[in-house]
């Protein structure tokens, strides 16, 4: 009976959190369409790369949208694994349906470009917040960089912070919007970015950087077994006493943002042990 009530909360957990993600997705593409792009600006990584192209050759936005994410999400499936390809899929898909929709429906900011970018971007940084603390993603820069951090964690067995890879593809995004479309352009899509990513460092406690779990349990061996088979990660294990519990083991172990969710599911099938979750900035070795 247990089993049926904790396998429908999974289901009614899975639903509310697709069901975020979706409007996470619907908010930034009325942020896109709506507001940035009729102001002069721009969104940042891959669907910049769309918004750009789209520009430059008048093709259909939704459809450079879908063209450019494509490659990513299937990278995401194939080497993120389905959990996450999934929820990609999803939020990817709403988002390029909300543009073809919202590019269909008259709305006009009556204030200055500046006021009407930071607002844009303040909106646009609400749903990718929603959209991330949910497990799922929407560009194709988190999916790249997370392949990339991903690729060299397994072969050093360092861990790395995604910051540095973003902060390069975009970067690249916006010195083209600089060459190809105008300076202007260019530097109100650097507001939308300042403002859209202080939005989501706020809510996600810096999704991009390293994320530290710390796990005190009885019985380390299958968490050690499980995060070692589902993360390909190590953890440093100690000696504790909790002045209750008695003596005990502590697990630290070192995950990126979009490793979270199945390190949860982990330590949740692991009953008697209690866990934290901190941001770490920088690891010396």
């Amino acid at each position: 009976m247990s089993e049926d009530k904790e396998m429908v909360s999974k289901r009614i957990e899975e639903f509310l959190s697709c069901l975020l993600i979706s409007v996470g997705a619907l908010l930034a593409s009325f942020s896109v369409v709506c507001i940035l792009i009729p102001n002069d600006a721009i969104d940042y990584g891959t669907a910049g790369i769309a918004i750009i192209l789209s520009k430059l050759t008048h093709w259909n936005l939704s459809a450079c949208v879908a063209g450019v994410f494509l490659p990513f999400i299937i990278a995401g499936f194939l080497i993120l694994g389905k959990r996450f390809g999934v929820k990609a899929l999803l939020g990817s898909a709403v988002y390029t349906v909300g543009i073809a929709v919202f590019e269909q429906i008259p709305f006009e900011l009556n204030t200055e470009h500046f006021l009407a970018v930071v607002f844009g971007g303040a909106i646009l940084g609400a749903g990718l917040s929603l959209i991330l603390k949910n497990g799922g993603c929407i560009d194709g820069s988190e999916i790249f960089a997370n392949i990339v951090v991903k690729k060299i964690s397994d072969k050093t067995g360092k861990n790395f912070s995604m910051t540095y890879l973003l902060i390069g593809f975009n970067a690249c995004v916006y010195a083209a919007v600089f060459l190809l479309i105008n300076r202007n352009a260019a530097l109100m899509s650097l507001l939308v970015y300042v403002v859209a990513t202080s939005i989501i460092n706020h809510f996600t406690d810096h999704y991009e950087a390293i994320k530290q779990v710390t796990i005190i349990t009885k019985d380390p061996d299958k968490l050690v077994k499980a995060i070692k088979e589902e993360l390909n990660k190590t953890c440093t294990i100690m000696n504790s006493y909790g002045a209750i519990a008695g003596e005990n083991k502590t697990l630290i172990c070192y995950v990126n943002y979009f490793e979270l969710p199945k390190m949860k599911e982990i330590i949740a099938k692991n009953k008697g042990t209690f866990s934290t979750v901190s941001t770490i900035d920088e690891i010396l070795r």
